[in-house]
């Protein structure tokens, strides 16, 4: 039998489980689809800027993130060659750090607020095919991977908040509206017995690195360079790529990790240009990294997540079946986005000396200001 929804989202992690969890706050009926067990880990660097932060705290679930065990990150250390400088986080809105969870933490948490703000939740479950009827996009239909059981679920909205390799965005074939031409390739690893107070950026010519405190006195250590200089190494030792990467970016940080025995494996992402597809549409919209992927090397893939929920699911509770109100999301999400957007690209491009790029992170963080003043003017009307 057919089941009905007033909303099917497609992907379960923190972009497609947050935008479920705010729609289904509001009292809509909401199917949530996710292709991995609860608890999963995946690719992430971690770190929340001010905006998800801000997020979580309105939500009502930052209390949970502290609770398990997340640090506290009240400043960052940037280090450019030789020099470095501090920067202290400033209290503002609700926020008085900042903190990078672990998405084993963080995803399974706004899954379950999900779950317990009424929507159903099928995982592990792959859609096998997005119904459409014309242009317009119907529902979907499924199969759960443990039981084998098919199923066939319609709504007059469906959300692909389901990566980098869309069936969603598929489907619908959505046009991309901007792409990047650079790509950066990224090794991390965790360590312990690191600073847990501070996130540290490293930036020297043609390398890049970081480490980001994280869940169980951990902290994410990463090493990046540009994709074409890793790629002829990914057959090799990626351990000792890693090392060489690390090295070459901060000496100190690689002396400091030596000998520590690594909790759990390198993880790697080798890059891939970024983009920004056309996420609105007759019975469909994108959240997350299916209608909005940049390089991780700016760290801001999660805060661009959660503040595209709150802008999708405002839109959907305000209009649940109208294309105007998606498409108002889209280009207030487009708006806030390109120029991170262009920011990040040339940042992943590694195509600069050390005065250049201050300069570029300067833009960066006043590029940050708009999605956190959009945020805050959320919180202040009823519809939040």
């Amino acid at each position: 039998m057919d089941q009905h929804y007033d909303v099917i989202v497609v992907g379960g992690r923190c972009a497609g489980a947050a935008t479920a969890m705010l729609v289904a706050r509001a009292g809509l009926r909401v199917l949530v689809v996710e292709a991995t067990r609860p608890g999963t880990d995946t690719l992430s660097t971690h770190a929340l800027m001010r905006g998800a932060v801000l997020q979580l705290h309105r939500w009502g679930l930052l209390e949970q993130v502290v609770a398990a065990g997340t640090p506290a990150i009240t400043a960052t250390d940037f280090s450019y060659g030789e020099d470095s400088q501090t920067v202290e986080i400033r209290p503002d809105g609700g926020v008085e750090a900042l903190y990078a969870p672990r998405r084993t933490l963080l995803d399974s948490l706004l899954l379950d607020e999900a779950r317990r703000a009424g929507a159903e939740v099928r995982s592990p479950a792959r859609v096998t095919r997005v119904l459409t009827e014309g242009s317009r996009v119907g529902g979907v239909e499924g199969v759960d991977r443990g039981t084998g059981v098919r199923f066939r679920a319609l709504a007059p909205l469906t959300i692909g908040a389901d990566g980098r390799g869309s069936t969603v965005a598929r489907a619908v074939d959505a046009p991309l509206r901007r792409t990047g031409t650079h790509a950066g390739a990224i090794v991390y690893g965790y360590f312990p017995g690191l600073p847990a107070d501070r996130y540290h950026w490293i930036y020297r010519p043609g390398r890049t690195a970081g480490v980001v405190p994280t869940n169980d006195g951990l902290a994410c250590v990463w090493a990046g360079a540009p994709s074409d200089r890793f790629t002829g190494r990914r057959g090799s030792d990626l351990e000792a790529a890693y090392l060489e990467m690390l090295t070459e970016a901060h000496p100190g940080v690689a002396r400091s990790i030596a000998g520590t025995p690594r909790v759990g494996p390198l993880r790697a992402f080798p890059g891939q240009p970024g983009w920004i597809r056309a996420s609105a549409g007759a019975g469909w919209a994108l959240v997350g990294d299916a209608g909005y992927f940049k390089d991780p090397i700016t760290a801001h893939g999660i805060t661009d997540a959660l503040r595209d929920a709150q802008l999708l699911a405002r839109a959907v509770i305000s209009a649940p079946r109208s294309v105007d109100a998606l498409r108002d999301y889209e280009r207030t999400r487009d708006r806030l986005s390109a120029p991170l957007f262009d920011l990040t690209d040339r940042i992943a491009g590694y195509r600069w000396d050390l005065p250049e790029l201050r300069e570029m992170l300067r833009e960066l963080s006043e590029a940050m200001r708009p999605e956190v003043a959009v945020l805050k003017s959320i919180d202040q009307t009823p519809a939040a």
